[in-house]
C-alpha cells in the first residue's frame, strides 16, 4: 500500500512539474527583476524566427549593456488582424489623450487624426492630425515585425511608426553598397527611417514531381502562366489573399508582369486579372496560409502551387533529407522573374523601451543578426538549433567567402528578382482593392468558376469556345475605373457600411451570371447543340 502511494505521488509530482520545465525562460537566477528589461513585439513570425532572434539579442544585450531583457512576442491573429489591432489600439488611446488634453474627439477627429488632411479638410481635422503627429500616445508595444513592406508602410503614413533614427546614430549598416535603399522598384527601407527590410522575399512555383508523373504532360511548371493550364485542373493549391498579404503581393506582381509584357497597364490588368482566375479555377484546395501551401505540394494533397521562397527551399531541403538525396519536391523562381519584396520592422510611437528597441533593430541589420536569417546552424554565427532560410538584405552576405555558411548557397534574390521590375504607380495603391477583388469574383464564387473552367476543358479548350471564353473573361470594371472602384470600397459621409457591401454583392452576383453563362455556352458547344 506504502509503495502505491509512493508511486502515485510520484507520478503527481511528475505531472505538477512539466508546466515549470516547458514555461518560457525568464531572467537569470540571481537577477533583480527591476533590472530586467522587456520589448514587446507584434509579429505573425514563426516560433523558430522568434527563439532563434531572442536568443541571440539577450546575449548581445547582456555583452552591451549588462543587463537582462525578455523579448515579449505577442500575435493577436495574423498580420490583418495585427493591423487592425494597432489601428484600434491608437484610435483608443489617442481619444484618451485628447480628452485628457481639452482635445475635441468626435466622428470627425477620429477620422482624421491618422491619415494626411486634404487641402479642403476643415480646421478640426487637421489639428487632430498634428495633435497625433506631435504626441508620443503610446499602445505599450515598441516593435512590429514582418508583416510585409505593403502593411509597414501603412502604420507609417498612419502615424502609427516613427523614426527608428538608424540612418543617424548607424549610417555604416544602410551604406548603399550594403543595403540599398531600393531594389527592382521597391523601397527596402523607409526614407524616413519608419521601417528596415530585414530579410528579402521572392515568390515562386513548388511542385511535386511524383504528381507530375501522373499527367500526360509532365513537363515542371516554369512560368506563372504554367499553373493556368487546363492540365493543373484539381491539382493547384493556393493561399487565400484575403488572409495572407503574400499570397495577395503574389497575384500582385502576376498582373505587373502582365502589364509589363503588353506594354500596357490597361490589357495586363485584364490579362493578368484572367490568369488568376484560370490559376484559381484549378485549385483543388484554398489555404488560410502561405506555409500550408508547400506542405501540401510535398504530401503529394497538391501537384504544385505558388511559394514564398523560404517555405519552398525549407520543404526542398527537407524533401531530399526524407528521401536520401532525391528531392521529390522542387521550387523554383518563375521564368520572367518575380518581384522581390523586403519584410521589414518598425518602432511604433511611445515605444515603453525605446532604447532597447533601436538595438534590436540595429542588431538585427548588423553582421550579426543578418547571419541568423540564412547561416546553417551551428555554423559562427548562425542560429543555435534550426536554419531560418531568411534571404538576408545585406548584400555582402552573398560574397563567395559566406556560401560555405549560409543554407541555401546558390540562392540569391539580388539575382532572381533582377529582371523584373516592380512599379508602385501601376498597382500599388490598388492592393487592398485587388485582395477585395480576387475573394468577391473569384473566391465568392469558386464553385461557378471552376464549373465554367470545367466545361471550357472539357469542350476542347479556350480556343474552342472563344463565345464561352469572353463570359469568362469579363470583369466588373477595367483598369480605368480602378480608382472608382476604391472609393466605392472606402466608407464616407455619402457611403455607408451597407453600400460596400451591396457594391461586393453586384460585383460578386455579376461573375456568377457571366461564369454560369460561360459554362452553359461551353456545354453547347461540346454536345454539338
Amino acid at each position: 500500500m506504502t509503495l502505491r502511494l509512493t508511486g502515485v505521488l510520484l507520478l503527481l509530482g511528475a505531472v505538477l512539474a512539466v508546466p515549470f520545465l516547458f514555461r518560457p525562460s525568464g531572467p537569470k537566477a540571481g537577477t533583480p527583476a527591476e533590472e530586467t528589461e522587456r520589448l514587446v513585439i507584434l509579429t505573425p513570425h514563426n516560433e523558430t524566427i522568434k527563439t532563434e532572434w531572442e536568443q541571440a539579442f539577450r546575449k548581445h544585450y547582456r555583452k552591451k549593456y549588462g543587463k537582462e531583457i525578455i523579448l515579449d512576442y505577442r500575435a493577436p491573429g495574423g498580420t490583418s488582424d495585427i493591423m487592425r489591432y494597432i489601428a484600434d489600439r491608437y484610435q483608443t488611446e489617442f481619444r484618451r489623450y485628447c480628452e485628457t488634453h481639452g482635445l475635441p474627439w468626435n466622428e470627425r477627429t477620429a477620422a482624421a487624426f491618422s491619415r494626411d488632411p486634404k487641402p479642403d479638410a476643415p480646421e478640426e481635422a487637421r489639428a487632430a492630425r498634428k495633435a497625433f503627429l506631435n504626441s508620443d500616445v503610446s499602445i505599450g508595444v515598441d516593435l512590429m515585425a514582418g508583416g510585409g513592406v505593403f502593411e509597414l508602410g501603412r502604420n507609417a503614413a498612419a502615424g502609427f511608426a516613427v523614426d527608428a533614427g538608424i540612418r543617424k546614430k548607424h549610417p555604416e549598416l544602410l551604406r548603399e553598397e550594403i543595403i540599398p535603399q531600393s531594389f527592382g522598384g521597391e523601397l527596402l527601407y523607409d526614407p524616413e527611417g519608419r521601417y528596415y527590410g530585414l530579410c528579402l522575399s521572392t515568390f515562386g512555383i513548388c511542385y511535386n514531381t511524383d504528381r507530375l508523373k501522373e499527367l500526360k504532360d509532365k513537363t515542371p511548371p516554369r512560368r506563372w502562366a504554367d499553373l493556368a493550364e487546363p492540365r493543373f485542373f484539381n491539382r493547384i493549391v493556393i493561399g487565400d489573399p484575403g488572409k495572407s498579404g503574400s499570397i495577395n503581393k503574389c497575384f500582385e506582381v502576376m498582373i505587373q508582369q502582365k502589364m509589363a509584357e503588353r506594354n500596357s497597364p490597361e490589357q495586363g490588368w485584364r490579362d493578368g486579372l484572367n490568369l488568376i482566375k484560370r490559376i484559381v479555377a484549378n485549385a483543388s484546395t484554398v489555404t488560410d496560409s502561405a506555409g500550408k501551401v508547400t506542405r501540401d505540394v510535398a504530401s503529394g494533397a497538391a501537384a504544385a502551387g505558388m511559394a514564398i521562397d523560404t517555405y519552398g527551399l525549407t520543404e526542398r531541403e527537407w524533401s531530399g533529407i526524407q528521401f536520401r538525396g532525391e528531392p521529390h519536391f522542387n521550387y523554383v523562381a518563375p521564368e520572367g522573374g518575380t518581384a522581390v519584396s523586403p519584410d521589414p520592422i518598425q518602432l511604433l510611437r511611445g515605444a515603453p523601451n525605446k532604447r532597447a528597441a533601436v538595438e534590436l533593430i540595429a542588431f538585427l541589420l548588423s553582421p550579426e543578426g543578418q547571419k541568423l536569417l540564412c547561416f546553417k546552424p551551428g555554423t559562427p554565427g548562425g542560429p543555435v538549433k534550426s536554419a531560418l532560410r531568411r534571404p538576408p538584405i545585406r548584400r555582402d552576405l552573398y560574397a563567395p567567402e559566406y556560401e560555405k555558411y549560409r543554407s541555401d548557397p546558390d540562392y540569391n534574390p539580388y539575382a532572381s528578382g533582377s529582371s523584373f521590375t516592380y512599379h508602385p504607380e501601376w498597382t500599388g495603391r490598388y492592393y487592398t482593392l485587388l485582395r477585395v477583388l480576387l475573394n468577391t469574383i473569384m473566391l465568392d464564387c469558386r464553385e461557378e468558376l471552376r464549373d465554367a473552367w470545367k466545361a471550357i476543358i472539357d469542350a476542347g479548350g479556350p480556343e474552342a469556345v472563344p463565345e464561352a471564353m469572353a463570359y469568362f473573361n469579363r470583369l466588373p470594371f477595367e483598369y480605368k475605373d480602378a480608382d472608382a472602384a476604391v472609393r466605392s470600397l472606402r466608407r464616407s459621409e455619402t457611403r455607408s457600411a451597407v453600400d460596400i457591401a451591396r457594391t461586393k454583392r453586384e460585383w460578386r452576383d455579376t461573375m456568377r451570371a457571366n461564369y454560369r453563362k460561360a459554362a452553359e455556352l461551353a456545354r453547347k458547344k461540346g454536345t454539338g447543340k
